[in-house]
């Protein structure tokens, strides 16, 4: 039985609201902060020092994952693969923040932390889990037929949860809750043929192997910068 290697990355840190005004910037456009940069060079590092080495590396297009994904290649020797850009793995879009009321704030942000989820299930008010698995699991199947033994894949945090649901429930096309991806985390994941998948490791931080000190989700430190700025 032959398996292939998969490192999944998230994207490292960025700031969505606009240091000034407070005001929620365009998600799709906003770069990694520097400590964003040095989380990525840290899982570089990492890789390095292990001797990993990718034949085949994509991100989502999205600055943050293409700045991460290169960010990482330039800590490891040797040439590397082109980074390539899969859009239909972006992260769900979520919709208008000032739009949810302030009551269901909490409700709102945490949704993906709790279940049951379903199909109609909204990220932010905005795009469904249905309309995710529509575009992104086509475009998972398509890598996945194509031939490569080592990947890289920089993506994002409710995708990367999507996708680890779908391999380990054995190919069910379902987001389990309870999921966290934190800035330039890494996960193993070995993958055979449909519905075999080991996985190795989750949410693996290249700074900071343990967390001990964390105790809030990625979208629980997000409601509380919103709420802050708001």
């Amino acid at each position: 039985m032959t398996r292939r290697r998969l490192y999944l990355m998230r994207h490292g840190a960025v700031s969505y609201f606009d240091p000034v005004s407070g005001a929620p910037l365009q998600a799709e456009t906003v770069p990694l902060t520097a400590a964003g940069q040095d989380q990525a060079r840290a899982a570089g590092l990492l890789f390095a020092a292990q001797n990993v080495r990718f034949d085949r590396v994509v991100c989502s297009g999205l600055p943050r994952t293409r700045q991460t994904a290169a960010a990482v290649l330039a800590e490891l020797p040797g040439p590397q693969p082109a980074i390539e850009e899969v859009p239909a793995l972006r992260e769900i879009h979520g919709g208008r923040l000032r739009d949810i009321a302030p009551a269901e704030l909490d409700a709102v942000f945490t949704t993906l932390q709790r279940g049951p989820l379903t199909d109609d299930t909204r990220f932010l008010g905005g795009e469904s889990l249905g309309e995710l698995w529509a575009r992104a699991l086509p475009a998972t199947q398509r890598l996945l037929a194509e031939p490569w033994d080592c990947a890289l894949w920089v993506l994002h945090g409710v995708v990367n949860a999507a996708l680890l649901s779908h391999w380990v429930s054995g190919g069910q096309r379902l987001l389990l809750p309870g999921w966290q991806q934190d800035p330039a985390c890494i996960n193993i994941v070995d993958l055979g043929g449909p519905g075999d998948a080991l996985l190795r490791a989750v949410n693996l931080n290249a700074q900071d192997l343990l967390r001990p000190q964390e105790r809030l989700s990625t979208m629980e430190k997000l409601l509380a910068d919103f709420t802050r700025r708001g």
